[in-house]
């Protein structure tokens, strides 16, 4: 071989390594999503929490806002608007939930307007009226009716 050619396929080795070994694509297939435990475990610390319309941090939540903070405190961004979350994720029925799927309700005029995470025996946590709470997602009285539909998102 030249001096040439082993220049050539040397730079060419070099060249495929940097591509493979920097793509962005790869660095963030590694990062892993988080458990369903360890988000309704975070989700759990917030009971208490006063609800404050536009609200992000455990100073207030609104309803998004807990549901973003909650699973960016355990890696995974989310859009900030329920709407939005709505967007994101594989479509579930109501018969399939699993704990850490987010749960959407139309509370207002909007198709999509309260999000809440689902955390096993019918109940969720979501931040509403009297704050961050564990709410029964079959309530005949209030939230079985505005009941719009699941996604998973982990």
């Amino acid at each position: 071989m030249t001096v040439v050619k082993k220049s050539l396929l040397s730079l060419l080795a070099l060249v495929m390594f940097a591509v493979i070994a920097f793509q962005p694509e790869a660095a963030s297939a590694a990062v892993k999503k988080p458990s369903a435990s360890a988000i309704v475990n975070q989700g759990k610390k917030y009971i208490g929490v006063k609800y404050v319309y536009g609200g992000s941090t455990p100073k207030g939540f609104d309803c998004s806002g807990f549901t973003s903070y909650t699973f960016k405190q355990q890696g995974m961004t989310l859009p900030r608007s329920a709407a939005e979350q709505y967007k994101k994720g594989t479509a579930v029925s109501k018969n399939n939930l699993k704990p850490g799927d987010l749960v959407f309700f139309k509370t207002s005029n909007k198709a999509v307007s309260h999000v809440g995470i689902y955390i096993g025996d019918n109940k969720f946590i979501h931040s509403a009226g009297k704050g961050v709470a564990i709410t029964n997602i079959n309530d005949p009285y209030y939230w079985k009716s505005r009941f719009v539909g699941a996604k998973r998102v982990l």
